[in-house]
């Protein structure tokens, strides 16, 4: 919900978080995407148009740098005993297929550049999205970059 409601979901209790999460799967557009090993969910990505991000579209580091329409994966969270296995790498793909089978022509991501930063990232790495083809499109704040993918239809396809 942080990157729906911004800090404030900090402020509210995990309850009311959840149910504001179930309210929009409830509304019929997927919030995310889960990625499963067998039955079992091992990681999870939002995926949304940004214009269903309200606190990032405030402006600041991550604000829109032009008015082209994008979709957005904004976060990660893969379980422990699973992460550096490729589960991130894998929804960056399925991100990028699913958001191109929905309309979208862009898809923008916000994740922390390792080489600056140590910090623990639920947005990503840059280098895993620069491997899944994303460039970098703006920056800044030296720790976290603007990456885009053009997702335009393929000549031939």
């Amino acid at each position: 919900m942080y990157w729906r409601i911004g800090p404030g979901y900090r402020r509210q209790a995990p309850e009311a978080n959840q149910a504001a999460f179930h309210a929009i799967v409830r509304r019929g557009t997927p919030p995310g995407l889960i990625a499963l090993s067998g039955n079992r969910a091992v990681g999870w990505c939002q995926l949304t148009s940004r214009d269903d991000l309200a606190w990032l579209n405030r402006g600041g580091k991550l604000g829109r740098g032009d008015e082209v329409p994008v979709w957005s994966i904004s976060c990660f969270y893969v379980r422990i005993g699973q992460r550096r296995r490729g589960v991130t790498a894998a929804l960056i793909d399925a991100a990028i297929d699913a958001a191109r089978e929905a309309g979208a022509r862009v898809l923008e991501a916000y994740p922390l550049d390792a080489e600056v930063t140590r910090s623990t990232s639920f947005t990503g790495y840059s280098s895993t999205f620069r491997r899944a083809g994303f460039k970098i499109v703006g920056r800044r704040t030296a720790s976290q970059p603007i990456m885009r993918f053009d997702l335009q239809p393929v000549p031939g396809e």
